[in-house]
């Protein structure tokens, strides 16, 4: 089997200190702000993203210990593949997220919908854009009719008012 490494390009700066209580998706994480941290070697590559309104982040879930290949997710109560869940559980435990930006400085950049644990490593930021990454999406698989549960829970089970 081939390994696969990957250098960080910065870290997340976050209000979140512990996984516990932690809003679990984007969309739960609405009012919530974050900056990533980018490293000397690479905050040339902030030129120009100003002109951008979200980003995809890739990151590390540097917390993970382990993976399941069948979970029970937030949103259910069955057990599904994780292929087919966004449990942070998995095989290689990279995070996607697509945030708000806010700000572009020098060394930094501020984020909107930040459900990340602090100081986690980010490895790319790539721009949103409607145009090329829209789809047409039509099936949803169990997510179907539950995904409007998932904008106040929490990562230990509880609901944020």
């Amino acid at each position: 089997m081939m390994n696969i490494a990957y250098t960080p390009i910065g870290y997340f700066n976050t209000p979140f200190h512990d996984i516990k209580g932690m809003p679990i998706q984007p969309i739960g994480a609405e009012n919530i702000e974050g900056r990533i941290d980018v490293l000397p070697a690479f905050r040339e590559g902030l030129r120009d993203l100003e002109g951008f309104s979200h980003v995809y982040v890739l990151y590390h879930l540097h917390e993970i210990v382990g993976f399941d290949l069948t979970v029970k997710p937030f949103l259910d109560t069955k057990d599904h593949g994780i292929f087919a869940t966004r449990s942070p559980k998995r095989p290689n435990p990279i995070g996607l997220s697509v945030m708000r930006l806010k700000e572009v400085g020098e060394s930094s950049i501020t984020l909107g919908c930040v459900d990340v644990l602090d100081q986690t490593p980010v490895i790319d930021i790539k721009p949103y854009v409607a145009d090329f990454d829209r789809c047409d999406a039509d099936r949803f698989g169990w997510f179907e009719g539950k995904s409007q549960n998932a904008t106040h829970h929490l990562s230990d089970n509880r609901f944020a008012a």
